[in-house]
């Protein structure tokens, strides 16, 4: 476990990810990447699996400037165009991977996709885009993985999904899109207790606060939320404290990045902020 000086205002973790290796879904922008470059800054091989191979229009980044970036950083760097969607892309990155750095210690499930819609107004298309990236995705990338995982010496699953909170409130506000991220909950529940005995770890984090991500910019009014949110450095720094701990003894859980910090002695959050103090910062959804 690491240090709990309370006198840290930054985080320091007690481990490293030098020459560990991390497969991401997603991460071609967002909390992904800073988790992906958080790692990188340790010495460690992120391969990030996304579908961006192109720029997009209305979002930074792809998986090549991404893996630019991780390579700065001072990480190991592998760039997969896929979708998470397909099982032989999933296969194919896992595949990759281990080709490319030996062996997989860490699945960060990071690819998700978010509708807010109420049951009248969400088309069954963009319920089964929810259901396939978030649900299947976060399932079948660790499922695909898992062999190379048990090889690992300390292995971690780390999905990017919030606590089970059975309120009735989140279901009713949109329904098709709290089913989707339970069901990312639901996979860690279900293999943190499958895989306990093998050593591997599934754990689940989840912002205590929205997050200045492309996802809130491009929504309505998205600019003065963002001032309102923190930077996706806050998920990254406790992430990366998650997946440095040992996986015999953090499984299971559902964490908030406060929580995990909290953890690790850090008393001021505040330099997180993207502007609004802490009291005028927003919550996030389901908590």
């Amino acid at each position: 476990m690491a240090s709990n000086d309370a006198a840290n205002t930054h985080v320091h973790s007690s481990g490293s990810l030098k020459g560990r290796t991390v497969l991401m879904s997603g991460g071609s922008r967002g909390i992904g990447l800073a988790i992906a470059l958080r790692a990188a800054r340790d010495g460690a091989n992120v391969a990030i699996m996304a579908k961006t191979g192109q720029p997009h229009p209305s979002l930074a980044g792809t998986v090549h400037t991404a893996a630019r970036e991780i390579s700065d950083a001072g990480g190991g760097a592998l760039a997969i165009v896929g979708d998470v969607r397909n099982d032989d892309d999933v296969a194919a990155a896992v595949e990759a991977t281990i080709a490319e750095f030996g062996g997989i210690d860490v699945v960060v499930n990071n690819a998700s996709a978010i509708d807010l819609s109420t049951t009248p107004d969400i088309s069954m298309k963009r319920y089964d885009l929810m259901a396939d990236i978030n649900v299947r995705g976060t399932f079948m990338l660790s499922k695909f993985s898992l062999a190379a995982l048990k090889r690992s010496g300390n292995p971690h699953i780390l999905t990017l999904s919030p606590p089970l909170n059975l309120d009735p409130k989140w279901a009713g506000m949109h329904l098709a899109y709290t089913m989707a991220k339970y069901g990312m909950s639901l996979t860690t529940l279900g293999l943190a207790e499958e895989l306990r005995g093998d050593g591997v770890a599934v754990n689940s984090l989840w912002p205590r606060t929205l997050i200045d991500t492309a996802a809130i910019r491009n929504m309505p009014g998205g600019e003065d939320l963002v001032k309102a949110a923190r930077s996706p450095r806050i998920v990254a720094d406790a992430a990366h404290a998650i997946l440095t701990r040992d996986s015999r003894s953090c499984t299971g859980n559902f964490f908030t990045d406060e929580e995990v910090l909290d953890q690790e002695g850090v008393t001021d959050f505040s330099g997180y902020s993207m502007g609004a103090p802490e009291n005028g910062l927003v919550p996030d959804i389901f908590l």
